[in-house]
């Protein structure tokens, strides 16, 4: 995926306002089949497998045992026992490689990464576009899956997305991606890179794993609680999570808003209170569109910082004044 097509801004404006596609081919697939598949993935992921009804998906994390997240990932429930694990491209190897160390008898893990092409298209006009190319089919529900065939090839498509609009990623043999791609093209979607990707994900204030995400960092320090379910017995990670849970975490996974016009804060720039004094550094930053300003993401430590508190984000030397906000940034 290239960072532009066009422009970032034309782009992200066509998410918001219309539609646009994102090549996710880079994507990874796992496919993970047995008699008791569901339990074992009960077993190594946060969010709770008995619920989830085939023909659904929900988001979900896969932590090591201090409880800091591998990967952040989309669960689909094909069947009982069968499930599509979308992962991201940097973590394929390491999920695999986790996955496998903790494989029991009966279950089998598959990685068709090379095989699959991905697709997601975004906006307000989604669910026209997908009727159309579908030639008549209805797009599934929120989280919902539409399986389907054409000219005797498999496709899943899935009501999901990235950018807080209404959406679906299409996944399809990597023969067929650019059949779907012209299709879409010809229904008059726009083609978005990563810049566009991480402008509207970051006014949403979606995580980027590697960066908001980490290793040495949990969902509840990332504010991602609703995704872990900690009532439904012990998972890989678990025991550091209930922990956190009755006492509290330290650090918290904050938006800040610039109050100045200024250059794009940037990960890694540092946090500052009104003394001088370094808190943190951002894990993602960068300029809003629809707001005009500088946003930004850094773990900041909640006896310190709390809701309107004002900090400083040093920008290339400079210190700019910026306030902590509510998330997300963007509200319809």
């Amino acid at each position: 995926m290239p960072v532009m097509y066009d422009s970032i801004i034309n782009e992200h404006k066509a998410v918001r306002e219309s539609s646009g596609v994102f090549d996710i081919s880079h994507m990874g697939q796992l496919f993970v089949s047995g008699g008791n598949a569901a339990t074992w993935l009960e077993g190594l992921l946060t969010n709770e497998v008995a619920t989830l009804e085939p023909g659904n998906a929900h988001y979900t994390f896969l932590l090591n045992e201090a409880g800091g997240v591998i990967d952040d990932l989309i669960l689909y429930r094909l069947a009982e026992e069968h499930f599509l694990l979308v992962v991201n491209a940097s973590c394929i190897g390491q999920d695999v490689e986790w996955l496998g160390k903790h494989l029991e008898k009966g279950i089998t893990l598959e990685n068709e990464s090379s095989e699959w092409a991905g697709l997601a298209v975004q906006g307000p006009r989604t669910p026209e576009i997908y009727t159309t190319i579908t030639e008549g089919r209805t797009l599934p529900s929120r989280n919902g899956i539409d399986n389907l065939k054409h000219e005797g090839e498999r496709l899943l498509i899935c009501r999901t997305g990235y950018t807080g609009e209404d959406g679906f990623e299409l996944f399809c043999p990597a023969k067929m991606a650019s059949h779907w791609w012209k299709a879409l093209l010809d229904e008059g979607v726009k083609p978005c890179g990563l810049g566009a990707r991480d402008s509207l994900r970051l006014e949403m204030c979606y995580p980027l794993n590697g960066s908001d995400l980490s290793p040495v960092r949990t969902p509840l320090e990332a504010g991602l609680g609703f995704f872990v379910a900690l009532d439904k017995g012990n998972f890989v990670g678990s025991k550091v999570l209930k922990k956190q849970k009755k006492e509290g975490v330290s650090e918290r996974l904050m938006a800040l808003q610039l109050n100045e016009r200024a250059a794009p804060p940037r990960p890694g720039y540092p946090v500052l209170d009104q003394e001088g004094t370094a808190l943190s550094v951002l894990t993602s930053g960068g300029f809003s569109p629809n707001l005009g300003e500088g946003i930004a993401l850094a773990y900041l430590p909640v006896d310190k910082v709390q809701m309107g508190t004002p900090v400083f984000i040093e920008v290339r030397g400079k210190k700019i004044s910026a306030k902590v906000v509510e998330k997300p940034f963007y509200r319809k």
